[in-house]
């Protein structure tokens, strides 16, 4: 019997089906048989975590990673969730499908962590510094899992698990797993001037969706199963200051405005309402960080489309609006997730002074 990745689901109904695929998993044990059960990570390095050959799919990732040393006031990589990079690779592609900061990819921006609970992403106690994915990754031939340090000088101790199952052959029509990171610190939006605030925050006319923050922008086939949105107020006002009126917008295989799919707020795309500003953690949508008093400060939130993919055949560009009509100018960061075909269209990373708080 040729071993694939088959019709099996994850759901409880599924688990008395017998299988015969091979469990395996690549993790920082200490190979002295010590107690030393991680790597150490210095500033410049790279170190590959995993390096599978042949077919399979990993199915979960948990890491966690702490500085070597006590912090300090001089302490000059305390952001280093945003300084460490996940890449990942695979059937031997030379472009990474996952290129992303360590920390935004587990659901949480701004190199921050928090306990919160999501079906595919978790942070775990103590303080969410236990990181989970169990979004299903396959590969046909072989994938490489790297992490960077763009660290400056903390030396940081890192512990992971990478599970996954091992097939004879992969078998069709499975999509390869990809996550991007993008960021606009400000986003270009209208100067308030002599408007009032009602104004400047509600009216205004959005007719083509140009000016949009971007999510995604990807060419290929696949589908856009979610992402994470991460807003920092930049707004000094005791006036109404919230973030979120705009509304998002995702095109599908190069169609013209309006979209398909064109929504009604922010909030209402990450399945809320009525201006929250309070946690809240669902399986595919919540408030990690709600941000302060008058929503100021840091936030995030997350909508992950496990029960509603949104295909695309040659293309799909995944957009929302910086405030109405896209005239607030906050700090926007994301990370998008999506599967499609490879090869992929290359992407990038911006530097690290492009992606510190």
């Amino acid at each position: 019997m040729t071993v694939t990745y088959g019709q099996h689901g994850s759901s409880l109904r599924d688990l008395p089906r017998l299988r015969a695929h091979r469990r395996r998993r690549a993790s920082s044990w200490d190979r002295t048989g010590g107690n030393d059960d991680r790597i150490t990570i210095e500033p410049g390095q790279t170190a590959t975590l995993a390096d599978l050959r042949g077919a399979g799919s990993v199915n979960h990732i948990w890491m966690t990673v702490a500085p070597r040393d006590p912090a300090t006031p001089e302490t000059a990589d305390r952001d280093f969730l945003r300084k460490l990079v996940l890449k990942i690779y695979w059937d031997g592609s030379a472009h990474p499908s996952v290129f992303v900061p360590l920390g935004d990819f587990f659901g949480m921006g701004h190199a921050r962590t928090a306990d919160f609970v999501s079906a595919p992403l978790q942070m775990s106690p103590q303080d969410g510094k236990a990181f989970n994915c169990w979004f299903h990754m396959p590969f046909a031939d072989g994938a490489r899992f790297e992490l960077v340090s763009e660290c400056e000088s903390e030396v940081l101790w890192f512990y992971y698990y990478i599970d996954y199952d091992e097939f004879d052959e992969l078998g069709d029509g499975l999509g390869r797993f990809h996550a991007q990171w993008r960021r606009e610190c400000p986003a270009d939006g209208l100067e308030q001037g002599e408007l009032s605030n009602s104004s400047w925050l509600f009216d205004g006319v959005n007719a083509d969706g140009a000016g949009n923050y971007v999510i995604l922008d990807a060419e290929g086939r696949g589908h856009y199963v979610g992402c994470v949105l991460n807003v920092t107020n930049l707004r000094q006002t005791a006036d109404w200051n919230w973030y979120g009126e705009g509304d998002d917008m995702i095109f599908i295989d190069g169609e013209a405005f309006p979209p398909s799919l064109h929504g009604t707020g922010t909030e209402d795309y990450f399945n809320t309402a009525w201006c929250p500003s309070r946690p809240y953690h669902a399986p595919y949508h919540g408030i990690t960080l709600p941000g302060g008093e008058n929503w100021s400060g840091q936030i995030s939130l997350y909508r992950f489309h496990i029960e509603d993919p949104v295909p695309f055949t040659t293309s799909i560009r995944v957009t929302i609006e910086h405030g109405h009509a896209n005239r607030r100018s906050d700090d926007l960061s994301s990370i998008a997730y999506w599967y499609q075909e490879l090869p992929h269209r290359p992407f990038t990373l911006p530097p690290v002074s492009a992606r510190l708080v």
